[in-house]
């Protein structure tokens, strides 16, 4: 998993007051937790647009006072009307601690069932697990190549070393479903043309040949 570097600076006082004189001066008010005592700092706002305006998950390592902790992003605290960052939650990581996060799911291939006219659907874009700092995947990758129309991918199909899935096995991460749209194909429709003329040609003939026997009466009796 890749790595951000944020610089920031202890914060003299803690509460609301502080954290809204932080706030207007362009700053983000954060806490690190997880270590042996709290950090709270504060940085830049634009600091933070690589790493909360984005889709991939990275760990953030975090200066502060001529420290440094390795991190990941815990919690954002959002403004309810504008969407601005209010606070910021880092969790700081040990090596030897395993930690849970969501990570991004990236397919990949072309799936056999899309191309005889079968839909795409991703249902599950991020996936829960466990595992050590170094062991980090940037994303989980599900290869589609093999799906035929009406298969899916699940959790309990991927295997990836030193990483623990915590989702259900069953849950369904991409499916490939049946559409309304019907594809022909070549080779079978031009099998099967002359085998239709002559389905209609045989057809008149069959008529033709019912029509004596139904205009033939049987001959009246005599009283």
């Amino acid at each position: 998993m890749k790595t951000v570097s944020i610089s920031g600076s202890p914060r003299a006082n803690v509460g609301k007051k502080d954290a809204k004189a932080l706030r207007a001066s362009g700053n983000i008010p954060c806490t690190l937790y997880g270590g042996e005592t709290q950090v709270n700092f504060f940085a830049p706002y634009n600091d933070f647009r690589h790493v909360v305006y984005t889709p991939d998950v990275n760990k953030v390592l975090v200066k502060v006072n001529g420290n440094e902790y390795e991190t990941l992003l815990q919690e954002i605290q959002f403004h309810p009307v504008n969407d601005r960052i209010l606070h910021i939650d880092f969790l700081q990581l040990f090596p030897d601690k395993p930690v849970i996060i969501d990570i991004p799911v990236v397919i990949t291939g072309s799936s056999a069932g899309v191309k005889a006219g079968g839909k795409l659907a991703v249902i599950t874009r991020k996936l829960k697990i466990k595992a050590l700092p170094a062991h980090l995947p940037d994303v989980i990758t599900v290869d589609i190549s093999n799906l035929e129309i009406g298969q899916s991918s699940r959790v309990g199909d991927l295997s990836m070393e030193n990483v623990q899935f915590l989702d259900t096995p069953n849950r369904v991460i991409v499916a490939v479903q049946m559409t309304r749209a019907v594809v022909e194909d070549p080779k079978a429709a031009a099998a099967a043309a002359p085998a239709a003329g002559a389905a209609k040609a045989a057809a008149p003939a069959a008529a033709g040949a019912k029509a004596p026997a139904a205009a033939a009466k049987a001959p009246e009796k005599k009283k």
